[in-house]
């Protein structure tokens, strides 16, 4: 199977990376699946709407796969993936990967094992339209881990906050755990102009969004037959007009 630039694929991203050639991708931005909503087993197997929706909203999203996980098969899954976008990265390139406060830890050491240099944590702060928790702090942040292949490139020379503040845009949030598309389109500016951006969780498709409004060029790979069909109907409505 040959891949093409600015395309983006159906399928496991465990059986679709080895199509992409070594060394050719400029940076790695993925949100995948957290498996973090339950401690116990009976809890992870519930449809991720039951997890990560609030009761009552109306406005109802696919289910997204992958998201059963127990912490330790996560890992060795996460460290599977990242092994593979290691391979596919420039010397000196960069994956950012986003995850929540119950996965830090995990994808901060599947991010090692799998030969990157960690470089950090910067944080996705979703403002206080963010679920509340009465009685709790409000669950305001997710973080996004980053590392590089080898010695860091300085491929840009944009200075990025280490904190991020943007509320969920609910007209362009087409997945349970979508991202802002302005989120993204930040975190792009680390990455040389025109750059080639690997997603292997493209889910509705909002990196390869940020990425034809900044320039750059993506390539992509979904899971969920339901999400790449969201996905390639967003890229389809921008690259035709």
């Amino acid at each position: 199977m040959k891949v093409k630039i600015d395309e983006i694929y159906q399928g496991d991203c465990l059986e679709l990376l080895p199509n992409i050639p070594d060394m050719s991708m400029d940076m790695v931005l993925t949100d995948p699946p957290y498996s973090s909503g339950g401690m116990a087993s009976t809890t992870r197997a519930r449809p991720t709407g039951e997890k990560y929706t609030v009761t009552g909203t109306k406005l109802v999203r696919p289910d997204f796969l992958g998201d059963n996980r127990d912490q330790r098969s996560f890992m060795i899954w996460c460290s599977l993936w990242m092994a593979q976008c290691y391979k596919k990265l420039k010397d000196g390139g960069l994956i950012l990967c986003f995850t929540d406060w119950r996965q830090l830890p995990t994808i901060s050491d599947a991010i090692q094992v799998a030969g990157f240099v960690w470089r950090g944590i910067f944080v996705w702060d979703k403002t206080e339209a963010a679920r509340p928790d009465k009685g709790r702090f409000r669950h305001q942040c997710e973080y996004i881990v980053y590392a590089s292949k080898g010695p860091f490139r300085k491929s840009s020379k944009a200075c990025l906050p280490g904190v991020f503040r943007k509320a969920v845009n609910s007209r362009e949030k087409f997945h349970q755990a979508g991202k802002p598309v302005e989120l993204i389109e930040e975190l792009l500016r680390i990455s040389p102009p025109e750059a080639l951006i690997l997603d292997p969780f493209i889910g509705s498709g909002t990196t390869a969004v940020a990425c034809l409004r900044t320039g750059r060029h993506f390539m992509g790979f979904e899971l969920s037959e339901e999400y790449y069909e969201i996905a390639a109907r967003r890229i389809a409505a921008i690259t035709q007009n």
